[in-house]
């Protein structure tokens, strides 16, 4: 096992004992210690796995002890290996109507065989490291299937609630429910509703008082208290019969046809594969939205698809239930206050402690009471919010089918259908295109939404047809995707247009850039009415962070006229009678790549964010970090950082220096905006950036040791001289990049300087506050522009590496 372990398991190891960056190394004798926000939290975990645990295995109709085994296993062993700490595996509500299944069909032993080889599949499926591939499920299929699983658990329910037994499937349970209506147990009625009716005002209970009771958790409150009407009310009904361990049946030998096990392993590990790896990702945004959470490490679901594979091969072999992630608990676990995972490995420690030590009180509560738990829970399946959503997404058809796929036919079945109408709702909209076209101030729009396939080739010509011959016109494509034979109705139509005395624009409304074909040169005639060739534009379709500045031949200077400029702009010099002079055909061409650009923005641009600038000056910037980075031309922290406005608040001066509080420079730029970044705008992060071939950098190399510091320059370059010191310390670790030496003394101090700002960063007092309480992380960046690659520092005990950002999470 050990032979597939995901590269990301050693780094997230790392990543949960990061030192500060100034503490001495860990010595290597290492006592375990268990934070105390852990051990609460582990028993409040346990407090809610313990019933739920019980009322899972009781709703498949496997022996209540299966139960234990699984939420055992699963705190202990997926909390272990697994690749998110704070998620809590065990039985899982959405594993019920697959084991149900599976135990009617082959019975306990094979059922458990069935999950030891869906525990390996999960194996298997780690080592490939495809598990970011199963988030590629369509989420309406996942909440279908989660909501036909809720509907089914909650009809089975009903029965045992009213004092029956359930049947094998949703349709048979209608059938009989109302014979069980007709011969009803008031006793387990009773209860059951007692039950309920804890579960649902518990959680509402006002006041100081109610605040301090709600820590308790509301299933163990419902059940206890049932029992004890139960018990004081001297009622007589099924409870809870845990038998001995020595008659615990083990996994055996699978036994029944090959094709139906082959389905039973592969549904099973669908579904603890799909609900782990989505539960993952939601406890991901549940750790980093809590108060004061700071550096959170996200999942890494390579690891924990290793992590749920082993439990269910233990859980399996030890005749337990299936195991996935279990949003209920985790959510618990996150909300107590986790912070490691030995708040998940301590709760699965409480099960086992519980499994051998309460046996005479947990045979004291009533199956109705368990029963009535579980219903609750698979009603809480069937969300609301999923609906809406699903709704305002239109897929709510996808979803429908899922749900009832999965209730009338099964888990397996019913993704299945889900997926089908998944596909053939993308085939639809594929195919959907409107085509319209109208005439507004003697410009015709003809405008295309939708993608633009070879099927609406017919529709796209008659509406190119409607347009005159040389009129003005404006092709709008409001779509992704274009394929080759539209292309080629419409640069034909253009073509011919434009011969006869017409102007064609063709815009993308999601790009703001005239639609070429991949690889073309040209994007077709300029807005203004210049014709596009090869010659005229060199600009691609991929710089869309460049500035559109097109390369067009200069003319002559004794053949420039009014043709050179944009329409609707104006000169910058004034005409003479003599030839302008270099430094003026230089200002001139100056102004009017200026202008040009202003022009462009106007026109394509503004358009497309005029409506989140509108939100940004009503609300006002909440920017979540700060990014000081050296006032380089070449380093464009937009298109590195991959974000838009109101994303940065950026810092930009000559070197990318902090100077340390204090500092006499007379410039209190840097600090003003520092405080002003964590005091008011309360940024989460901030970063210095810092860049190959420097020329400050290059400028402190050249200077020599105490020269005099006479123009700003020289007096702001002062502020570098640590990093310079930095540098020439034979005892100071010097930085290493992506593993390797830096490639000379100026790239050595790039890095070095990157080191140096941080420390100056430490030093201010609103940084310092604000990384003590948490709620502040500092990283150094060094951007290769050469090479177009941006390197995150991470620090690692004494050693301060640059690694290259490959889209993994580094340990920072």
């Amino acid at each position: 096992m050990s032979a597939c372990v995901p590269a990301g398991a050693t780094e997230s190891a790392h990543t949960e004992r990061v030192h500060p960056p100034h503490s001495p190394p860990p010595s290597r004798r290492r006592r375990f210690r268990v934070a105390g926000a852990d051990l609460s939290a582990a028993v409040a975990v346990f407090l809610i796995a313990l019933p739920l645990s019980l009322g899972i295995a009781l709703a498949t109709g496997a022996p209540l002890q299966a139960g234990l085994v699984a939420a055992a296993v699963g705190g202990l062993v997926a909390g272990r290996l697994g690749g998110s700490p704070l998620q809590v595996s065990g039985p899982a509500a959405g594993l019920t109507v697959v084991t149900a299944d599976l135990i009617h069909q082959y019975g306990w032993r094979t059922t458990c065989a069935v999950t030891v080889l869906a525990g390996l599949a999960q194996l298997g499926l780690s080592c490939l490291r495809v598990a970011r591939a199963a988030l590629a499920v369509s989420p309406a299929i996942v909440h279908g299937m989660l909501t036909g699983i809720g509907v089914t658990i909650a009809v089975a329910q009903v029965h045992i609630v009213l004092g029956g037994q359930p049947q094998s499937s949703v349709p048979d349970n209608l059938r009989a429910l109302p014979a069980q209506l007709a011969r009803l147990d008031p006793a387990a009625l009773a209860v059951s509703v007692l039950t309920l009716t804890v579960l649902l005002l518990w959680p509402r209970l006002p006041g100081r008082a109610g605040h301090l009771l709600r820590r308790v958790p509301a299933a163990l409150v419902a059940v206890t208290g049932a029992t004890a009407a139960a018990a004081a009310a001297g009622l007589v009904l099924p409870v809870v019969d845990l038998p001995s361990w020595r008659s615990h049946a083990l996994a055996g030998l699978p036994e029944g046809p090959v094709l139906g096990l082959v389905a039973a392993v592969l549904t099973t590990t669908l579904v603890c594969s799909v609900q782990s790896l989505l539960g993952a990702t939601a406890v991901d945004k549940l750790a980093a939205a809590r108060p004061g959470a700071g550096h959170v490490v996200r999942s890494d679901l390579d690891r924990e698809m290793l992590g749920q594979g082993a439990a269910n091969v233990v859980s399996g072999a030890l005749g337990g239930l299936p195991v996935a992630g279990v949003a209920v608990r985790s959510t618990a676990n996150v909300h107590a206050g986790a912070v490691s995972r030995n708040a998940t490995m301590l709760h699965g420690a409480l099960v086992v402690a519980a499994t051998l030590l309460l046996v005479p009180l947990l045979e004291l509560i009533p199956l109705a009471s368990l029963a009535a738990l579980v219903m609750a829970v698979g009603i809480r399946m069937v969300s609301l919010h999923h609906i809406r959503t699903v709704t305002r997404h239109r897929e709510v058809l996808v979803y429908a089918v899922t749900a009832l796929g999965v209730t009338s036919l099964g888990v397996l079945e019913g993704v299945a259908l889900g997926i089908a109408v998944a596909v053939g709702v993308a085939l639809h909209r594929l195919t959907r295109t409107r085509i319209t076209h109208e005439e507004e101030n003697g410009v015709h729009h003809v405008h295309v939404r939708g993608q633009l396939t070879f099927l609406a080739v017919p529709r796209l010509s008659r509406a190119l047809h409607l347009v005159p011959q040389g009129a003005d016109v404006v092709v709008a494509l409001d779509g992704s995707f274009m394929d080759h034979a539209a292309y080629e109705t419409l640069q034909d139509w253009q073509g011919t247009h434009t011969a006869r005395g017409g102007t064609v624009e063709i815009t993308g409304r999601r790009t703001g850039v005239r639609i070429a074909e991949p690889g073309a040169l040209a994007f077709g005639p300029d807005p203004g009415g210049e014709s596009g060739t090869a010659g005229d534009c060199r600009c691609r379709p991929w710089t869309a962070w460049r500035n559109h500045q097109c390369d067009r031949p200069s003319p002559a200077p004794d053949t420039a006229g009014p043709s050179d400029e944009t329409p609707g702009t104006v000169a910058v010099d004034p005409p003479t009678d003599r030839a302008p002079s270099a430094p003026a055909r230089r200002r001139t061409a100056s102004g009017r790549q200026l202008v040009r650009g202003l022009s462009t923005f106007q026109r394509r641009t503004a358009p497309l964010v005029r409506g989140e600038l509108a939100r940004l000056a009503r609300e006002g910037q909440r920017p979540s970090q700060l990014f000081l980075t050296c006032a380089d031309s070449r380093v464009v922290t937009s298109m590195i950082t991959s974000s838009g406005p109101g994303d940065l608040f950026v810092v930009r001066n000559v070197g990318n220096l902090v100077p340390p509080p204090g500092a006499e420079s007379g410039d209190d730029s840097v600090a003003a905006a520092i405080e002003y970044a964590v005091d008011v705008l309360a940024v989460r992060s901030i970063t210095v950036c810092g860049h190959s071939g420097c020329g400050a950098m290059q400028a402190l190399l050249d200077s020599g040791p105490g020269s005099p510091a006479v123009t700003p320059l020289g007096r702001w370059l002062r502020h570098g001289g640590p990093s310079l010191e930095r540098l020439r310390d034979p005892g100071a670790p010097a930085p290493r990049l992506a593993g390797r030496a830096p490639a000379d003394d100026v790239e050595q101090l790039c890095l070095t300087n990157v080191v140096q700002q941080l420390e100056h960063l430490r030093a201010h007092e609103a940084v310092a506050r604000a990384l003590k309480e948490g709620s502040l992380e500092l990283h150094g960046v060094y951007f290769h522009v050469g090479e177009a690659q941006a390197y995150l520092l991470a620090e690692q005990e004494e050693e301060r590496v640059f690694d290259r950002v490959r889209g993994v999470d580094l340990a920072v």
